[in-house]
């Protein structure tokens, strides 16, 4: 009688157990599938507070470059040794910033306007190029050799990356943030939030050819493109959307509720990667036209600037220094 109310007990505690593991296993992970990103290492970044900006990267030396915005330096974080190596100081609000490999350049965009060129190697500065008030997002164009700004109150400034001089104007609505081109189409996008819209131009016009104001949702500020498909994806902040649109006609394919405050968007082998300020890393597979989230993945309040390195399956998130913890770089490897 003892034996047999013990076995009853025993089951009893085991089956709530059980329960109870699986639901906070549930409601912890949040996932449908299996996390496509794990944390491998946290590189700490001495003395550097405030707001982080965009992230850079050499791939022949493994160095990230990360521009604390908050701090006027942009710091050099060597992955391989998990350490910062140097902080170049001295700049004005750095946002983004960009490296070339066929030149062994680094660009940094500063809030003042300054498109700053160095070498990587001795950092020193080589050159730069004044542009209009808060210069910002940097692309290029390795065919041409072209580097794009985004800055002041409208425009998208072209430089040649070889004389390090502007040699042409894109001009737009509002401010830009994220932006992305296709060679395929010879298009550039460009989220414009103040204006509420999403711009198009003719890379070979420099003229605006569509205006796709958003529906729903607005503060569209990261941006990914899929040339091969003609998707692009837009993240909101207000609320937190990740939209799945049409590159060739801006029509809403798919709409998803994503974190809030999200920064940056990357696309690679049929997922979507969206680093968000309120402290997650969503992840989301795209099916023909459909998003469906399979992570959700908590990080730190205001991690929001992340940057993806498909060749070496790695994603890189900034960490702005938070409840006495120092910044750091957060390591993720690619599942």
């Amino acid at each position: 009688m003892s034996n047999s109310k013990s076995t009853c007990r025993l089951l009893i505690v085991f089956l709530y157990t059980g329960i109870n593991l699986n639901c906070t296993s549930q409601q912890a992970n949040e996932n449908t599938e299996k996390e496509h990103i794990v944390l491998i290492s946290k590189i700490t970044i001495p003395k550097v507070n405030g707001r982080i900006d965009h992230i850079g990267y050499d791939p022949a030396n493994h160095l990230a470059f990360v521009a604390a915005l908050g701090n006027n330096t942009v710091e050099v974080i060597d992955i391989d040794a998990q350490k910062v190596v140097h902080s170049i100081a001295g700049l004005h609000e750095p946002q983004g910033i960009l490296f070339i490999p066929f030149s062994n350049t680094l660009i940094v965009a500063n809030g003042n306007g300054n498109c700053v060129f160095f070498d990587p190697g001795s950092f020193k500065e080589t050159g730069s190029v004044d542009l209009r008030s808060d210069a910002d997002n940097v692309r290029y164009d390795t065919a041409s050799h072209l580097l794009y700004v985004g800055c002041g109150s409208g425009n998208i400034e072209i430089i040649d990356a070889k004389l390090m001089k502007q040699i042409a104007t894109i001009p737009l609505d509002d401010h830009p943030e994220s932006f992305q081109f296709s060679r395929i189409e010879n298009r550039i996008y460009v989220n414009v939030p103040d204006a509420d819209e999403i711009e198009v131009a003719d890379l070979s016009t420099k003229k605006i050819i569509a205006k796709w104001k958003n529906t729903g949702p607005t503060s569209n500020f990261p941006m990914a493109l899929d040339e091969s498909n003609n998707h692009l994806f837009i993240g909101y902040r207000n609320p937190g959307t990740l939209r799945l649109i049409n590159a060739l006609t801006g029509k809403e394919l798919s709409s998803v509720d994503c974190a809030g405050d999200a920064d940056d968007v990357f696309y690679y082998d049929s997922l979507v990667f969206v680093s968000a300020g309120k402290g997650f890393i969503d992840v989301f597979r795209v099916n023909q036209t459909e998003l469906t989230q399979v992570n959700h993945i908590a990080t730190v309040r205001g991690a929001r600037t992340s940057l993806l390195l498909p060749s070496e399956r790695k994603f890189l998130l900034a960490a702005p220094a938070l409840n006495g913890e120092p910044a750091a770089l957060w390591i993720y490897r690619l599942q």
